[in-house]
């Protein structure tokens, strides 16, 4: 019987993103990127990449300085 893969969703509040890259370099699956796009204060923000799957560690939520990362479960 194969086990069903858990599937997860990282949310980032773009606008309160700072852009620090700390969620990005501690994310082993690469789920997540520097976006070319800037955010409302000028910043780079973090934004997760299409097509990638999270594993949900959620070790970005907790490297985030500013809080602005977001685990779900889908």
């Amino acid at each position: 019987m194969a086990k069903n893969k858990k599937k997860y969703q990282v949310v980032v509040n773009q606008e309160a993103c700072k852009g620090c890259n700390l969620c990005v370099a501690f994310c082993k699956p690469e789920v997540l990127r520097t976006s070319e796009n800037l955010n409302k204060m000028g910043y780079n923000y973090a934004e997760p990449v299409a097509g990638k799957d999270c594993n949900g560690c959620m070790i970005c939520t907790l490297v985030c300085p500013d809080l602005v990362l977001e685990v779900y479960y889908e």
